[in-house]
């Protein structure tokens, strides 16, 4: 099997927003401190999966917001015919 050779180191996806939620995900990386710790004693490999994971959490953060959007989207100031109710 050939191996190919990196020519550039992965970038590190911290952006300086280290804080962390309950879980202990950075919300400005999205890495688990896990990721985070490990970062630089990782294979070219790992990293490339720690940035595959990023990816679907960043996916999955979006798909949360639009769903709560959508939930929460509905208009006050709509006036709603209560028919016959009383």
């Amino acid at each position: 099997m050939n191996q190919q050779f990196e020519l550039f180191e992965i970038a590190n996806p911290c952006i300086g927003l280290c804080r962390s939620n309950k879980k202990g995900y950075c919300f400005g990386c999205l890495r688990s401190r896990t990721e985070r710790q490990l970062w630089h004693d990782m294979t070219t490999e790992q990293q490339r999966e720690v940035l595959r994971l990023i990816t679907k959490r960043k996916l999955r953060i979006e798909q949360i917001r639009q769903r709560k959007d959508q939930q929460l989207g509905f208009d006050f100031e709509e006036e709603i015919e209560m028919g016959e109710l009383f």
